[in-house]
């Protein structure tokens, strides 16, 4: 059955001394008066004059066009995958952003026309896939390289966030440190080491760091600072058993920081978050513009993508000439059923049309097993007197 979360786009051939319009405001009413959908719920989709071709060249052409259109979808939902992370779902920003020419997607499919000037009608049908098919391409290779630009940049401000708000065991040492908490660092014996101590632990470190190594200089440890998870500690001890010291602490679960103290390091650290800080605000507002754009573009590529897939299945399934009347319905998800059982009736006399695989009974035990696994799914799908294409809603 298909999804109440998608809108169904259904092609039917015009019927002899009747319009496209006409066929329209008859399922129209026959959808209306069955209570399977309100007026507001539906619309007409208006094909253009294509360039048909052959039923041959049409038959190659549908080959390609699932895995197309797979990439269509996913380059659209890659997109709109980035405004919710730009957003962090934040479902109303994200409606403001998800536009095509100033409208919601729903109030485009409901006033869709083909666009004439972007993609011309009057080319062959698979040029016309290839021009959309090139401008997903670039499309996607577009946000991709915008993105990765913007992680990369968001990668740095956090890491450098991490070291001015984390925890001791992580962040910059610089504004905690003071010159008079550690030893002259021209001393030609002695040395001061910063040690990241687990609040379970500090007992311990006291107790223990003058006997961790030999060398250590009594009373030299004192309390710098404290966090929800750590104490940080200096110790002052001769150089020469600095890595002896360190290993033992490692041994003791103490951590010991690198660190050396600079004046001026606090001053460049303060620069630096500022600067990327700058920097990944402007790109967030440049890829969020550029996503905007991009999902207009994108969106609409899929929508004609999928008119084009609607088309050609239409005129493989009814024939030519290529007069076909279709309709965008948004389902309501509780008449699904009924608008489904609807849409059959309306339809039912084009079951002419449906091959004899295709017409078996839903009661039948299914593909004999000499049927290839390649068109075991095939034969199994549902198939209805009309021609059925989904568009997936965008869920915020």
């Amino acid at each position: 059955m298909p999804s109440d979360s998608s809108y169904w786009i259904v092609s039917v051939p015009v019927q002899e001394e009747k319009s496209a319009q006409q066929m329209y405001q008859d399922v129209s009413q026959r959808l209306v008066k069955d209570g399977a959908a309100d007026s507001s719920d539906l619309a007409p989709l208006p094909f253009p004059s294509f360039k048909t071709g052959t039923l041959e060249s049409l038959l190659s052409l549908s080959e390609d066009l699932p895995k197309t259109e797979s990439l269509f979808e996913s380059v659209v939902n890659r997109i709109v995958d980035a405004l919710r992370s730009l957003f962090n779902d934040d479902a109303q920003a994200m409606n403001e952003h998800l536009m095509i020419e100033d409208e919601s997607v729903e109030e485009y499919l409901m006033h869709w026309r083909w666009n004439a000037t972007k993609y011309r009608a009057d080319r062959p049908l698979p040029d016309l896939i290839e021009t959309l098919s090139k401008e997903m391409q670039t499309i996607d290779n577009v946000m991709k390289q915008k993105l990765n630009n913007y992680n990369l940049t968001k990668g740095q401000l956090q890491q450098l966030e991490r070291k001015k708000h984390g925890n001791l065991s992580m962040c910059s040492l610089a504004d905690i440190v003071q010159k008079d908490d550690v030893v002259d660092q021209k001393s030609d014996f002695l040395t001061t080491l910063l040690v990241v101590v687990p609040k379970n632990l500090r007992k311990n470190w006291l107790d223990s760091y003058e006997r961790l190594t030999a060398m250590v200089v009594p009373r030299s440890s004192n309390e710098l600072a404290k966090d929800e998870e750590y104490f940080l500690f200096n110790v002052t001890l001769f150089k020469k058993v600095e890595q002896q010291f360190i290993q033992k602490a490692r041994e003791h679960k103490f951590q010991v920081r690198d660190f050396v103290y600079d004046q001026k390091q606090l001053q460049r650290e303060r620069e630096e978050l500022d600067e990327a800080g700058a920097s990944e605000k402007q790109l967030w507002t440049e890829l969020v513009r550029l996503s905007r754009a991009n999902f207009a573009d994108a969106y609409q590529a899929l929508i004609h993508y999928r008119v084009l897939r609607t088309f050609i299945e239409s005129v493989l399934r009814f024939g030519l000439p290529p007069n076909y009347s279709a309709v965008v319905i948004c389902p309501n998800a509780r008449k699904v059923k009924q608008l489904l059982k609807s849409l059959v009736s309306e339809y039912a006399y084009l079951d002419e049309y449906l091959g004899k695989e295709e017409t078996k009974s839903k009661n039948d035990s299914g593909p004999s097993q000499e049927t290839p696994g390649e068109y075991t799914n095939l034969l199994e799908q549902e198939v209805y007197p009309f021609v059925l294409t989904e568009q997936p809603m965008i869920v915020v």
